[in-house]
């Protein structure tokens, strides 16, 4: 099966036919709410970037909304798990989520889906920052197009992690948030933020097929750091 990109447009129809599907396995009774983070809620709400694929959901429904889930997705061909809850085994998950939320939409008068305000959005990815995905340019996106101020994101991180020391890395989370907001040229930022996450997902593309056994032994991190000590172009 070829790769499925989730945008703003088919999100809403896909959580439009999951309200439908839910309402009639599980009647018109019956109510879910989702709360969707992530990349999904990125494109849902801003519009620096298009695509993602996959939408990282906390649902809080009956058993039959997996019913429901797996309909949909039959019917519109899209991958195993396409709204999913793997997220809460990852360093970014924390039960505050639902806490602070905030209401987005409501499909068939069954399904309530929820969101992050954009510092919550932003401390969510200083959490994961992760360099060979799009977490650095997200929250360079966010920030800009969010008009999101700092002292906001620091009373995120500390609702959600206790704090910047608590980050798994917080030193570069702290520099990020320095160059970010002492810069004349944010759009400058995103795109060399956007370039250098392309160019890590190249060349751990390229040495997953090649060394497979390396990622195993070292971690995505210490991969790339033995990458750019080779004088790849990273």
């Amino acid at each position: 099966m070829s790769e499925f990109y989730f945008t703003k447009n088919n999100i809403d129809d896909l959580l439009f036919q999951l309200g439908k599907e839910f309402k009639r396995v599980g009647g018109r009774k019956v109510h879910a709410e989702v709360t969707i983070i992530g990349g999904a809620a990125i494109v849902s709400k801003y519009g620096f970037r298009l695509s993602t694929t996959d939408i990282d959901a906390l649902i809080n429904a009956p058993t039959s909304i997996k019913d429901a889930i797996n309909n949909v997705g039959d019917n519109n061909n899209l991958p195993n798990g396409w709204i999913n809850p793997d997220f809460m085994k990852t360093c970014s998950y924390t039960e505050k989520i639902r806490e602070y939320s905030v209401y987005y939409k409501t499909f068939c008068n069954v399904l309530e889906v929820r969101m992050l305000p954009p510092a919550y959005d932003v401390a969510m990815k200083l959490q994961s920052f992760r360099s060979y995905k799009y977490d650095i340019s997200d929250i360079i996106g966010i920030i800009k197009t969010g008009n999101v101020r700092r002292d906001e994101i620091e009373e995120a991180v500390g609702n959600f992690y206790g704090g910047f020391d608590n980050l798994v890395r917080s030193k570069d989370a702290v520099n990020l948030l320095d160059s970010i907001y002492s810069t004349d040229d944010l759009d400058e930022l995103y795109r060399s933020a956007r370039g250098n996450e392309s160019e890590n997902r190249i060349v751990l593309k390229e040495l997953s097929d090649d060394e497979p056994d390396k990622f195993k032994k070292y971690g995505v991190d210490a991969i790339l750091e033995m990458a750019k000590r080779k004088n790849k172009k990273i």
